[in-house]
């Protein structure tokens, strides 16, 4: 996904760096980028009402995750985060994620996660609930 453009994305999220986010070798840590992944995919569901963190019966628990480092992101950057849906499965949901520093037309670093969708008390996978189904298939890329 190197060379990935943007236009490849149907959504974007915006997050600024911090300055606790630089390490002592004078980048973005890898670690948030996991977190900028969780974020963005998790903002997207909540702003959509198909994620209730709080109360929802169903949640989504991520079971697995990758990324492939290209370029540094540095504080103060902005952190263009897109996001797609590669495979839209019964219980789970595979994205597909690229950040994006500044206004640089190819990604910094991309990867993907992992959403299987569980039943909150039983922890056990439940197909994924048509409102969230409808959302995510708009996040679906051929």
């Amino acid at each position: 996904m190197r060379d990935t453009p943007r236009s490849a994305f149907p959504h974007f999220c915006e997050i600024a760096t911090r300055w606790m986010d630089n390490d002592v070798y004078g980048h973005v840590n890898n670690v948030h980028y996991y977190s900028y992944f969780d974020t963005a995919v998790n903002r997207f569901l909540i702003e959509r009402g198909v994620l209730d963190i709080h109360g929802g019966e169903v949640v989504g628990f991520v079971v697995e995750t990758g990324c492939a480092y290209f370029a540094p992101v540095v504080f103060p950057d902005t952190v263009h985060v897109g996001v797609r849906v590669a495979k839209l499965g019964n219980s789970s949901v595979k994205y597909e994620i690229a950040l994006y520093r500044n206004d640089e037309p190819l990604p910094s670093a991309a990867g993907h996660f992992v959403h299987v969708y569980v039943d909150r008390k039983s922890n056990r996978p439940v197909p994924i609930p048509a409102p969230a189904r409808a959302v995510l298939a708009g996040l679906c890329v051929a």
